[in-house]
């Protein structure tokens, strides 16, 4: 059984003191594909030397995360995000979209730096990962703008309606499921299942969103097996079933 955590921040601070430890856990539970998104320049360096140290299982994205489009830094940030895509390889672009929980001010670039990442996207023939956080309308006026029969990617920690789910797969995005499916009121658990699993792919967004039983806890890879059982107890499939399918439609989208 082979297990993908679709979206982890590994080089984040919050593992500084024991990532070794963290990723021996993760790859004891037979959890080996972690895909990386960035955040913004100041984290590049980071994410390579988790490359390094993880070659075999670590696959690295390249973006500018929505919260980190600011008025006196985008262009910057921008210029850094095309050179490092020139310069080498990445898995996808991401993490990109739009974010309103934090900063409303800032919506107009946020679409604009969403919209030309996905150009950006098209140019590599790369994937993109979504980020949307109380911004779906925002976010799909955008993806239904760019949206062409080529671009596919992932709804990162998807946790919108029904309805949403199904525009979103509708525009060749995958849903990305993590802890929130968890959660005595995460609301996506009422009705996954309607859901073909075909369109589904598990993540952590570790450290953040730990699923319960870990809930306001650092999160970590190895809690994804959370999330793995509750998908199988939401589709009366097995865990390895789940694993292999979410595994599977993870290699579809990134094509590794």
């Amino acid at each position: 059984m082979i297990i993908t955590d679709t979206h982890t921040h590994l080089y984040s601070e919050a593992f500084d003191e024991d990532r070794d430890a963290m990723m021996r856990r993760a790859l004891d539970e037979n959890i080996t594909r972690f895909f990386i998104p960035a955040i913004d320049s100041t984290y590049t360096e980071a994410m390579f030397q988790l490359e390094k140290d993880y070659p075999e299982n670590v696959y690295l994205m390249m973006g500018l995360h929505p919260t980190h489009v600011k008025p006196e830094t985008y262009k910057g940030e921008m210029t850094h995000v095309e050179a490092q895509l020139a310069s080498r390889d990445f898995i996808a672009i991401g993490e990109i979209g739009v974010d309103l929980y934090w900063d409303q001010s800032t919506l107009q670039l946020q679409q604009e730096a969403f919209r030309y990442q996905i150009q950006l996207a098209k140019k590599y023939q790369l994937p993109i990962v979504i980020h949307c956080r109380d911004a779906f309308d925002e976010v799909f006026e955008v993806l239904d703008a760019e949206a062409d029969d080529e671009l596919l990617g992932i709804f990162h920690c998807f946790t919108g309606s029904l309805e949403q789910a199904q525009r979103a797969i509708n525009l060749n995005m995958k849903l990305g499921i993590g802890g929130v499916v968890t959660f005595k009121n995460g609301k996506i658990d009422q009705f996954l299942n309607q859901i073909d699993l075909k369109h589904i792919v598990l993540e952590t967004d570790s450290p953040y969103l730990s699923p319960t039983p870990y809930r306001g806890k650092r999160n970590e890879s190895s809690y994804i097996i959370k999330v793995l059982e509750k998908l199988s107890e939401l589709y009366k499939r097995s865990k390895e079933e789940i694993a292999e399918i979410t595994t599977q439609n993870s290699k579809d989208v990134f094509g590794i």
